[in-house]
């Protein structure tokens, strides 16, 4: 039997990091743009950016068919994305409801076994524990893969759109290198996937 390798490379995962802020530009955005620049440093990767604003007005629906178009395009896109890097802006200690309203929209079944990377930004370091409280439980009901490492970014920790602390950098490095091996297992365990 002879053994054929295929010369087609695996195309590119398709990430897509979503800001739950409602402004633009927002410290979140600056946050889940670059784990999505560390992880695109990692591995090839085709990267799409979205955040409140690009769900429009129409994102105040009660039910999926009642969508705008541009919201259930967001929705559409987290649902067929290959990994998610997420970011919510900490409002009265818990995640944005418009956030979680997204979520609310997205089919569970496209969730299971997503690799998926957490964020937040708040005013101080109070805040940093919505990450466990609020986003690991919220995508553990989804089945996610989520990755152990989390980022949380106070005021201070972002200046002038850069981030400048450097406990915050580590962070990102570590969370992106394990998106990048949930990745690997995700597209291991897909069906299909070559033994």
């Amino acid at each position: 039997m002879v053994s054929v390798e295929s010369s087609v490379k695996p195309s590119a995962a398709r990430i897509v990091a979503f800001s739950g802020s409602a402004k633009r530009p927002s410290r979140t955005r600056i946050l889940v743009e670059a784990l999505g620049a560390e992880l695109g440093r990692l591995r090839g990767i085709d990267l799409a950016v979205y955040d409140l604003m690009d769900a429009g007005p129409g994102l105040g629906a009660t039910q999926r068919d009642a969508l705008s178009a541009p919201a259930l395009r967001l929705v559409e896109a987290i649902e067929g994305a290959d990994a998610l890097i997420v970011g919510t802006p900490v409002y009265q200690g818990g995640y944005a409801g418009l956030f979680k309203h997204v979520f609310d929209f997205v089919d569970p079944a496209r969730m299971i076994g997503m690799p998926v990377a957490l964020t937040a930004t708040g005013g101080g370091l109070r805040h940093a524990l919505v990450v466990e409280h609020g986003l690991r439980p919220l995508f553990g009901f989804f089945a996610a893969h989520v990755a152990p490492t989390s980022v949380y970014a106070g005021s201070d920790d972002l200046v002038d759109g850069r981030i400048v602390d450097e406990t915050v950098a580590a962070r990102i490095r570590a969370a992106a290198a394990e998106l990048a091996a949930l990745l690997d297992v995700a597209r291991t365990a897909a069906p299909g996937a070559s033994d």
